[in-house]
């Protein structure tokens, strides 16, 4: 009788300590994931979870905007940017010119969801880096505003090298024409904080 108490205990202990084991190893695999997971993965996670939700972002430049993630690109994400409620323009906006981004407790667990953000390999926007979206905003001849650290230049982009933009200074309200141009401007991207379209 008492060798069978002895054996009933050692196979709880047993139990137990491998229940223990069991929760460690799942723990410390969620510690790894989550210590792979990138910004531009937690915003995708909070899109596909809240969408519509806006994003408090803070720039590099201490720029604070309340944007709404529409689309997301390789190094970039499209956003429409919101002031008290009203959508106030789209723009484009490197994820290399986030300096912080606020969210609400119920937003955080939102972007830590496992396999939220997981895109297929050949997902093109997955590819899509922010000098294919300024080629395009180029080919369109678009008026934009890009927004660097401490200054808002108006224009048109003439050229997109692979670290910078040719910017066409002029009225935003004209089309782009030699005799409206007041100068002109090589920006680098790693000065790019948001390019308003």
């Amino acid at each position: 009788m008492r060798w069978n108490n002895l054996f009933d205990d050692l196979e709880s202990q047993l139990e137990q300590e491998l229940g223990a084991e069991q929760l460690d190893v799942a723990a410390e695999e969620e510690r790894l994931r989550l210590s792979r997971l990138t910004v531009r993965e937690r915003l995708i996670a909070l899109h596909r979870t809240r969408p519509g939700d806006p994003v408090r972002v803070e720039l590099r430049d201490g720029t604070v905007l309340d944007a709404v993630p529409t689309a997301f690109g390789r190094d970039w994400m499209a956003v429409d940017v919101r002031t008290e409620g009203v959508h106030r323009a789209a723009g484009v906006l490197p994820l290399a010119a986030v300096r912080t981004l606020t969210l609400t407790r119920a937003q955080i667990p939102d972007t830590l969801v496992a396999g939220a953000a997981d895109e297929p390999a050949s997902a093109l926007s997955a590819r899509l880096g922010l000098p294919f979206v300024l080629r395009d905003l180029c080919r369109r001849r678009a008026a934009v505003a890009v927004a660097l650290p401490g200054a808002t230049l108006r224009g048109t982009i003439d050229r997109v090298g692979r670290d910078h933009v040719d910017l066409a200074l002029h009225d935003p309200a004209e089309p782009r024409r030699e005799s409206a141009v007041q100068g002109y401007r090589i920006v680098a991207f790693d000065q790019l904080l948001l390019v308003w379209i």
